[in-house]
């Protein structure tokens, strides 16, 4: 498809035509002006943002910016319009010399998205130099015998411009001796030779004066004009000849000073000193050249004596000449064209021309995160450059065009894992040896919100003991998040359930910064042994993301309950009273203490003790059953009425206890008094008041405690047919059944109880039936019934 062109014609003054020609291939990205040298700073270029097809508007946003390809700042641009303009007054050769094309290379970079544009000016030349020789005044020698058709070299003219605004005609003054015999030789220059058409006679013309003009092809052509004054000479008429008229050879750049380039030869016809040839470069070779090469004057080798770089000029052109010892001395003309042979001496050059530094880790594959050129001065295949970045990088590198490339994301990046990268580009030649170069860029990747606060399990368990204090910290939860910044700040809070009618955030405040909990209220292990909070960790990022935990808080028992004493009773502050027969004998089982503790563990853990007796040898107590014996016999001087102090203490640290005091009566033989009675004289004065008083308030008491225990099981009973639930304190209700039991224990009754002697076999005719009320805290009972067989030993 062809390229469009477009050209403009704008007038900055009178006489000054300006013409600017563009050539616009978007879709390489390459865009082409060529504008007239002397154009005078400012001068207008072209639109560039137009002819991209760019937003005016938001070309500022976008960064819109202009970089030189090389260090020759000669081009500028608005950034608000994107107009493209010279920065100073070009002269085309000044600036590119002779070379066939002068070229400004440029290029545009737009961000968001990352864009990179070439472009290039091309300088056009004008005809603004005219021709000149190195000399105005041209000295030739001829000797008269000169045989027509003989040649002899001119300096060619030099003019500056290029192409067609170059050198393109000589022309000589008429005559009728001379001709001008013009040649065009492979590098394009012009080799100009004065041609001697009709024989000379020193006698009849010994000068002439000559004009010679050089005219280039420019509009309006300009012309530069040299003197040529010949002398006629009457000796020497054989000129040297060479064996060649053109040397060529080829020179490896960077060769050492003193390498042989070629050897010339040239041979005279004449003898003697007219045959002796003294060799030198002609005139036309610029002082650049000589300063490179050296001609030996007496052997024609021609050596390095500067450095041949491929880069600054790739072949040479050295005029030679002969020239005997005669008098008149005549010369002979040779041409050397000497061509340099690259090598691989310029290692690649990368040029970073935009890079983007910082990445959201959330960019999709394909992100332009640089654009890159590589150069290399050398030539060929040590000009053919390979550009590579480690392949364990997320990044790859893609060619746009020749030296031109750009990086690209090639996979999700993660910043949690790699949040820094320090890319490594290697170009390398196809030299031999290879030349190659390292440039490293570094890219941040940024943070976005893409991982949630997470908590190191998402069940735990923590131990809060009872009794603590109110305001204080007990207990902590983390969360961690990977991400950065306010993505990685966390809040922490949790569900208000219920804990026992009450909710949560009545037993516990949390710091949502720091996830710290801490009491409102005091733990009571007795009322809550356990509950579950809900935690959220949720993070400040956009939108936010959050995680949960759930918590299991175990409240751990203090020893802040002394044991209750269930049985004896000792309502309203009475001590307990048991009758005792006085006819028991050693290990009588008189009575039991009944004890529970609300704590659990050791805390629960009762043991039984004697503090205080009226006779310390009559009874004893069971450590861990609590069960009160007859250690003796009962004997006649024993006091009737004997009292025991009984302490129960728990396992806790420190250890809590309560007393319970127990009066026991002693009851004689009933038979053996009626016997005695009998042998006596009755006399109502001798019957003692105090029995009396004792059967009437026996009996009296025995009825009242008979109809009080029916009428108790009778109530409880019926409420635990009518009540829906069950009591989670320590109670146990023995019912009547048709069946051989006569109770049916509830199979809490140890476990709530917590005593040790459970374990231990009471005697049958003093097995014991317990019946607690829900409320046995504020009322306790201790009911009697002969034991009955069927019912097994683990059910009280």
């Amino acid at each position: 498809m062809a390229e469009p062109r477009i050209t403009n014609a704008l007038k900055f003054r009178p006489f000054d035509i300006i013409f600017l020609l563009f050539v616009s291939d978007l879709a390489f990205g390459k865009i082409h002006y060529s504008i007239r040298e002397e154009m005078e700073s400012g001068a207008f270029v072209g639109n560039v943002a137009e002819d991209l097809g760019l937003d005016i508007r938001r070309l500022s946003a976008r960064k819109f910016r202009l970089a030189p390809a090389d260090k020759r700042h000669c081009l500028e641009v608005n950034l608000e319009t994107g107009i493209l303009f010279m920065n100073e007054r070009i002269d085309r050769e000044q600036l590119c010399g002779q070379m066939p094309a002068c070229v400004l290379s440029f290029e545009i970079f737009v961000e968001e998205p990352l864009e990179m544009y070439r472009g290039e000016v091309e300088i056009l030349d004008i005809n603004d130099n005219s021709p000149t020789f190195p000399e105005s005044v041209i000295l030739l020698q001829m000797a008269e015998s000169m045989a027509p058709r003989s040649r002899f070299p001119l300096e060619s003219a030099l003019d500056a411009d290029v192409g067609t605004n170059a050198v393109t005609v000589y022309n000589i003054s008429p005559n009728e001796h001379f001709g001008l015999k013009v040649e065009t030789v492979e590098d394009g220059t012009k080799i100009v030779q004065l041609l001697l058409e009709k024989p000379l006679d020193r006698e009849w013309l010994s000068s002439f004066q000559l004009m010679l003009t050089a005219t280039d092809g420019g509009s309006p052509r300009k012309s530069g004009t040299a003197r040529i004054l010949i002398t006629v000479l009457d000796i020497n008429d054989n000129a040297p000849a060479f064996d060649r008229n053109v040397y060529k050879v080829s020179l490896i750049e960077n060769s050492p000073r003193g390498t042989l380039v070629v050897s010339v030869h040239a041979t005279d016809a004449d003898e003697g000193s007219n045959a002796e040839l003294t060799y030198s470069l002609s005139n036309r070779v610029s002082l650049k050249i000589q300063e490179l090469f050296r001609l030996d004057p007496r052997t024609g080798e021609i050596s390095v004596q500067g450095t041949i770089d491929y880069e600054e000029d790739d072949n040479y052109s050295l005029d030679v000449q002969a020239v005997d010892n005669g008098s008149p001395a005549i010369g002979g003309h040779s041409k050397v064209l000497v061509k340099v042979i690259d090598v691989n001496d310029n290692a690649p050059e990368i040029l970073l021309k935009s890079v983007a530094s910082r990445i959201p880790e959330d960019a999709a594959p394909g992100t332009v995160t640089a654009l890159i050129n590589v150069i290399d001065r050398d030539s060929g295949k040590n000009g053919q450059v390979h550009c590579e970045i480690p392949k364990n990088v997320p990044f790859k590198l893609q060619t746009t065009s020749s030296g031109h490339y750009k990086m690209i994301t090639s996979d999700m990046l993660d910043r949690e894992t790699t949040p820094l990268y320090s890319i490594a580009i290697l170009a390398r030649d196809s030299g031999s040896p290879p030349l190659s170069t390292n440039k490293t860029i570094q890219i941040t990747v940024t943070d976005i919100n893409d991982n949630a606060p997470r908590f190191a399990r998402p069940m735990d368990t923590v131990y809060v003991m009872e009794n603590n204090a109110p305001g204080a910290s007990i207990f902590a939860v983390t969360a961690f998040d990977p991400d950065q910044d306010q993505n990685s700040h966390i809040t922490y809070s949790f569900t208000d359930n219920l804990v026992h009618d009450l909710l949560l955030s009545n037993y516990l405040n949390l710091n949502s910064m720091n996830g710290t909990f801490y009491s409102l209220r005091s733990f009571d292990y007795e009322r809550v042994k356990n509950f579950q909070i809900q935690i959220q960790a949720r993070d400040a990022g956009v939108p936010p993301l959050s995680s949960s935990a759930t918590l299991n808080v175990v409240i751990l028992d203090q020893n802040d309950n002394a044991p209750v004493i269930v049985s004896p009773s000792t309502q309203s502050g009475s001590p307990g009273v048991e009758a005792v027969p006085q006819s028991v004998g050693q290990g009588y089982l008189v009575t039991k203490i009944i004890a529970t503790d609300a704590d659990s563990g050791q805390n629960a853990r009762l043991l039984y003790q004697v503090l205080k007796a009226t006779d310390p040898s009559l009874f004893i107590v069971g450590l861990h059953s609590g069960e009160i014996r007859t250690a003796r016999e009962i004997l006649e001087q024993d006091s009737t009425t004997q009292s025991l102090v009984i302490l129960v203490m728990d396992n806790g640290q420190p250890s809590l206890t309560s007393t319970a005091t127990i009066h026991f009566p002693i009851f004689g033989n009933v038979t053996e008094i009626f016997s005695e009675s009998r042998n006596l004289v009755i006399n109502t004065e001798y019957v003692s008041d105090i029995n009396l008083y004792l059967i009437v308030i026996l009996g009296s008491t025995s009825f009242i405690f008979l109809v009080t225990i029916i009428l108790l099981i009778g109530i409880k009973c019926k409420q635990d047919r009518n009540s829906p639930e069950v009591y989670n304190s320590p109670s146990c209700c023995y019912g009547l059944d048709d069946s051989n039991n006569a109770f049916d224990p509830r199979p809490t009754l140890k476990e709530s109880f917590h005593y040790t002697g459970a374990g231990e076999i009471i005697p049958d005719s003093h097995q014991y039936s317990v019946c607690l009320s829900p409320e046995s805290a504020q009322s306790d009972f201790l009911f009697l019934k002969p034991y009955t067989p069927p019912m097994s030993q683990d059910q009280c």
